[in-house]
């Protein structure tokens, strides 16, 4: 039985607190795909989050935790936020806008186990949890440039 050499480690002096958890940034072992030993990626809570194996990447200021998982040769970046049960491979599509909302932060929207999730913030649910959730807090500027993304991500992840 041959050990599985490991790609990537998580830094542990070198972490965030995000949405009441811990989660670590990672740093390449080995090269990998365009990847070079030594980089550093975004960050993850867990070890599950991201495969060890393939050219799957974690990087930029992205955070991956919860039951999500990066696998295949997908590629996480930028300030996009994937958590709950979200799987993540090269057959799969992400959407995140930056810089939107009264906050100015990033909303990602994600194939999950049982169609597509947002995430905004602290808030993981579907995309239809959230446009309800939307219209209780923000007045309808806010309300409607939500429901555009929506649809933008709705166009590029369904087609």
């Amino acid at each position: 039985m041959t050990e599985q050499i490991k790609k990537y480690e998580l830094l542990k002096d070198d972490t965030i607190e995000y949405c009441g958890k811990t989660l670590y940034r990672i740093k390449a072992l080995i090269n990998f795909g365009s990847v070079m030993a030594g980089s550093l990626g975004g960050y993850i809570e867990k070890e599950d989050n991201l495969d060890q194996d393939d050219n799957a990447r974690v990087y930029d200021n992205a955070r991956v935790y919860d039951n999500a998982r990066v696998y295949g040769n997908a590629w996480v970046y930028g300030n996009a936020r994937v958590s709950s049960f979200a799987v993540i491979s090269s057959k799969k599509m992400i959407f995140w806008a930056s810089n939107v909302g009264t906050e100015d932060g990033t909303l990602t929207v994600y194939n999950g186990e049982n169609g597509l999730i947002a995430t905004r913030g602290c808030f993981t649910g579907t995309v239809d949890e959230f446009l309800a959730k939307s219209a209780e807090v923000h007045d309808e500027k806010t309300k409607r440039e939500y429901e555009l993304l929506i649809e933008v991500a709705k166009s590029r992840i369904i087609g």
